[in-house]
């Protein structure tokens, strides 16, 4: 089974391999990736990572307000997103 995991404030330049290096040193990745705005294609300073349910507490217990790039990340378990109408 796997979760998904938000990572917030993230700089700019952060590329998903970036994330998924940071994150495999406390379990299993699966997947990583940066959300960018659709027109400009940029950053928009988060991400995903999807991990091995048994990995996801002590990822988000090591990396949630740690230093990630010059900037103190937010980690935790990702919500379903909302439908937009």
């Amino acid at each position: 089974m796997a979760r998904t995991l938000y990572v917030g404030n993230l700089p700019w330049a952060t590329k998903a391999e970036d994330l998924a290096d940071a994150f495999s040193r406390y379990g299993e990745v699966l997947d990583s990736r940066i959300i960018t705005d659709k027109q400009t294609g940029r950053s928009r300073g988060f991400g995903f990572v999807e991990v091995k349910d048994e990995d996801a507490d002590e990822m988000i217990e090591a990396l949630n307000g740690s230093d990630f790039g010059g900037r103190v990340i937010t980690v935790n378990e990702a919500r379903a997103r909302e439908s937009q109408m």
